[in-house]
């Protein structure tokens, strides 16, 4: 006999984040990046996340305060763009961007011979907006990001680092890691995805729609 729990739907999320802080057990987090941890793992129901990923100094607190005023988030995947809580988003004056289908980055993307991604992190980096990166699938984004920033050209105000898969993934992601005044939230590893990315955005609105 399979017996299911009689939950509402309002109280699944509640429901899972109580089991993920019992599983988790005495694991402990800096202020911030339980949420941002937790979010992940309820997610993507895989604890690994509580030891790979990887906060540089002040990464959340920095992110919060650029969301606060109104930052954009570029995705690398209209997917995770669709994942992220637009609604709360905008009402702290914030948007999220994603240029992967617009036709002049798949034009740039042709011409220069590199990827969609890559060119949509550059289409992003002429913006002239404060930024907050989500990136969730494509490590030549990742990589486009590091060349952005050490060109000069681009200051983040927080790159969320979760590609996943195998080619050039970790490499990717080790670059990011590598940046010294960058704020960065990075899935070390293979692991990551849309998903991922989306969940640590909305992990960081939410914890200020609690302030509110």
């Amino acid at each position: 006999m399979i017996e299911l729990e009689q939950v509402l739907p309002e109280e699944i999320e509640r429901r899972s984040l109580e089991i993920i802080t019992k599983e988790l057990g005495d694991r402990t987090f800096p202020a911030g990046q339980e949420q941002v941890v937790k979010r992940v793992i309820h997610t993507t129901a895989d604890f690994d996340y509580a030891d790979s990923l990887i906060f540089s100094d002040g990464a959340v607190e920095k992110a919060l305060e650029a969301l606060r005023e109104g930052c954009t988030i570029v995705t690398d995947t209209n997917m995770g763009k669709a994942g992220v809580n637009k609604k709360s988003l905008h009402k702290m004056g914030g948007e999220v961007l994603c240029f992967m289908a617009d036709e002049d980055v798949a034009g740039k993307a042709k011409s220069d011979g590199t990827t969609r991604a890559a060119a949509s992190m550059e289409k992003a980096a002429g913006l002239g907006r404060d930024c907050i990166f989500a990136v969730g699938n494509a490590p030549t984004a990742l990589v486009r990001l590091y060349e952005l920033i050490q060109e000069g050209r681009l200051r983040p105000k927080l790159i969320i680092g979760v590609p996943v898969g195998f080619v050039n993934v970790v490499q990717s992601k080790e670059l990011i890691l590598s940046l010294k005044d960058t704020p960065y939230i990075v899935a070390r590893g293979r692991k990551g995805g849309s998903n991922v990315a989306a969940a640590v955005c909305n992990a960081l609105i939410y914890q200020i729609n609690r302030e509110q």
